[in-house]
């Protein structure tokens, strides 16, 4: 058994930057985060060991300071801190804040905003605030019937949007008087483009991540369409939860993981396949 482990795996730039902010600010006082800082659980519990607790409203903070996560928020939800006195400590990616300031621009010029994104990610939810929550949220390709036809539209992307559906859509639309920014930040593209080239080339895929991650989850959807056997986890348990009844052939084992995965939750599933893989997969010695 042979584990190949994807190019660009774990934390991106992004995401290490969040972390680090609030490491730096913990002994500062009460620290809170706008929503879970990333979407990882085991780094979540983490923080919360140290004194840093996820809110989901600004009146629930008395006193501390609030982190801004790395998805960003809605520009109202600065005005409503700054009326509350809340001290603010901004964590936004710095791809997540180029997307808004588009979003920000082009609406204030007379565009229609169409984001390609997940409607119910904080993300898409953050950037829509950035444009008076006016945008055209588009999910895939086959939602498009709602913006063909309309001119001066501008469209950007969610930053862990796919970009096969990204290509799909800006080649099925007739784009002119519009403008479009493919704003996948080049660590999902690296990423997707890493797990992609592996999947073809092994016998079984993990893909290590949050199940609310959706940078994971687009990996995981990448690489099931190149290798069947491919498994969605987020911590070396997961292993002992897997059917393996279908992928007996099982000599190369790839892994990748998302952008919000932790080196330590990726050295775990590696020791695990690497001392029990025969076991846990084969059921045998």
């Amino acid at each position: 058994m042979n584990i190949y482990v994807a190019e660009k795996s774990g934390f991106c730039f992004g995401v290490k930057k969040a972390i680090d902010i609030a490491k730096e600010n913990v002994l500062e006082g009460k620290i809170f985060t706008f929503g879970p800082l990333i979407h990882n659980n085991q780094v979540i519990e983490k923080l919360k060991d140290m004194g840093i607790e996820p809110i989901d409203s600004l009146d629930k903070v008395k006193n501390g300071k609030v982190i801004i996560r790395s998805h960003g928020i809605p520009l109202s939800t600065y005005e409503e801190a700054q009326s509350f006195n809340i001290e603010i400590i901004d964590a936004t990616c710095p791809y997540v804040r180029k997307v808004q300031k588009l979003a920000e621009k082009y609406h204030s010029e007379g565009y229609q905003i169409v984001i390609l994104g997940d409607k119910n990610h904080p993300e898409i939810i953050g950037i829509n605030g950035w444009c008076e929550n006016s945008a055209i949220i588009i999910p895939n390709h086959e939602d498009l019937d709602k913006i063909r036809g309309l001119e001066s539209l501008c469209i950007i992307c969610q930053t862990t949007f796919s970009h096969k559906e990204y290509d799909i859509i800006v080649k099925e639309l007739n784009l002119d008087n519009s403008l479009v920014f493919n704003t996948i930040c080049s660590a999902t593209s690296e990423r997707q483009e890493a797990c992609l080239e592996l999947a073809k080339n092994v016998d079984i895929m993990f893909v290590i991540g949050g199940k609310h991650s959706s940078n994971t989850k687009k990996l995981y959807s990448i690489c099931l369409e190149e290798c069947p056997c491919t498994y969605h986890i987020e911590t070396k348990e997961d292993l002992y939860k897997i059917d393996f009844k279908n992928c007996s052939n099982s000599e190369k084992i790839g892994v990748t993981a998302g952008a919000s995965t932790p080196d330590w939750i990726i050295y775990e599933v590696i020791d695990k396949l690497e001392n029990e893989g025969e076991v846990i997969i084969n059921g045998k010695l």
